[in-house]
């Protein structure tokens, strides 16, 4: 009997990248400049230095590659690391319906399997792709009922993203499929990731994605070393799909499986902070940009947001920087006090600096976030739309609505625009002639004989 979890498989073990259509190809490779751009940043801060000191505890030797150094470590241990570089800052790329970060999960179990197993750039791509499809349409079928519950799909899906991108790359043949199933099977029994964090703080989702990565790579290892997990485990009785949602629709996972390309909607970020907060953003540094005011001028400040962020999303008293980053009233505070223009980024020096700044928690304390008909009706699976009023002290008000922020599917970058932020960000480590050498690596990629790249 053919179950849904078999179906999936069969996709993996037969989707290569070179089948895909043009635009998805080259969204995958926007996606993998952008990966290495925001590990570059990742890997600067505070708690990749806790993960290092975790792995040298942990880990072992291997042939798995950390980024931007020499070292090599075991696959397990690889994946966990880089997934903390390029998963930690909340500006890694992202599936808005989904609500998960494709990416840092794919492309980092991706790197450590394929130089593990001496892997070329296009199979390595073949799995990045079956890992982009397989944990955006798993992230569509539960939510949002899954996020409602309490979960981080990028911390429940991306065990099962990462699990499908290793077993693409472990096993071949007529077998392949099978053992893509038995993965599943194990993985699921890993997934795991609260959003508590909404509410009180802590560092705890600066893990979540390395966790799920690093267990999925894990799932995989068990299947080769003999162990199997339930081939019907997505909707067996006791399965994935009945322990995290009650909002289920299976047709997202398999309808258009191979043919249409969900990978399409995933969003590269203008902003370290949420994907659903972007546009509010947007909306801040565009009043900024057209309007001449001082943030001591501000009496009242609208946000217009849609219900699947209000309340999550919403506090004006967040504990640390995290919930800084994660809250709708101190991302559009702080656009309002660092009147940057619409085409710089707001990065984690900007939160880590600003975090207790007075006029930006005076700011903060004057946003009043409210359910918006036009903003719930232009949001979609793709981008969250936002509209932004202030109210001066003067009575005076501008407003400014964002149907689609920067970045999103509607609105996306070009590939010269990741190719000149990723030289930036490498010339800040390496010399010109090093950082273009490392850029026409990852254009290159799918021509690649070797995967180390940096």
């Amino acid at each position: 009997m053919t179950t849904l979890t078999l179906e999936l498989s069969n996709f993996v073990s037969k989707t290569t990248y070179l089948q895909a259509p043009q635009a998805i190809q080259d969204q995958l490779i926007a996606c993998v400049l952008d990966y290495f751009r925001v590990a570059s940043i990742g890997q600067r801060m505070p708690w990749s230095r806790w993960s290092e000191a975790f792995c040298a505890k942990t880990s072992h030797l291997g042939s798995s590659k950390v980024l931007f150094g020499e070292q090599h470590l075991d696959a397990i241990s690889c994946t966990f690391l880089n997934t903390i570089y390029s998963g930690s800052v909340d500006a890694d790329d992202v599936h808005v319906g989904a609500m998960l970060h494709p990416g840092c999960v794919v492309i980092s179990s991706a790197l450590a399997i394929a130089q593990e197993r001496g892997k070329t750039g296009l199979e390595t791509l073949d799995a990045i792709l079956a890992g982009y499809e397989s944990m955006i349409r798993l992230g569509l079928a539960i939510q949002p009922g899954h996020f409602k519950r309490g979960f981080q799909s990028t911390s429940t899906c991306g065990v099962l993203g990462a699990a499908v991108t290793s077993a693409k790359l472990m096993f071949e043949g007529p077998q392949c499929a099978e053992k893509v199933a038995q993965t599943l099977g194990i993985a699921a029994s890993f997934c795991g990731g609260l959003t508590q964090f909404f509410h009180s703080g802590s560092t705890v989702k600066r893990l979540h994605a390395a966790q799920a990565a690093s267990s999925g790579v894990k799932a995989a290892l068990l299947v080769e070393a003999g162990f199997m997990g339930p081939s019907d485990i997505l909707e067996g009785e006791d399965g994935f799909f009945r322990a995290y949602s009650d909002t289920l629709d299976t047709d997202k996972l398999l309808v258009g499986l191979g043919t249409r390309f969900e990978t399409s909607g995933v969003a590269i970020k203008p902003h370290a902070s949420s994907a659903r907060v972007l546009s509010a953003i947007e909306a801040a540094l565009t009043l900024v940009q057209n309007h001449a005011f001082n943030s001591q001028d501000i009496e009242r400040i609208d946000l217009g947001v849609p219900k699947v962020i209000f309340g999550r999303l919403t506090s004006t008293t967040p504990q640390d920087v995290q919930a800084a980053q994660m809250s709708a009233p101190f991302c559009v505070a702080l656009a309002l006090y660092l009147k940057k223009n619409t085409t710089q980024s707001i990065n984690m020096d900007d939160f880590e600096n600003h975090i207790e700044h007075p006029q930006v928690r005076a700011l903060c304390a004057k946003v009043h976030c409210h359910l918006d008909e036009e903003v719930e009706s232009t949001s979609t699976q793709e981008s969250v739309s936002a509209k932004l009023s202030i109210t001066f002290k003067n009575q005076l008000q501008v407003t400014e609505f964002i149907k689609a922020p920067k970045g999103s599917a509607s609105r996306p970058y070009e590939l010269s625009d990741h190719m000149i932020k990723l030289s930036q960000e490498l010339e800040t480590r390496f010399s010109k002639e090093k950082a273009e050498q490392v850029m026409n690596r990852l254009l290159n990629f799918k021509n690649l004989k070797s995967l180390t790249i940096v």
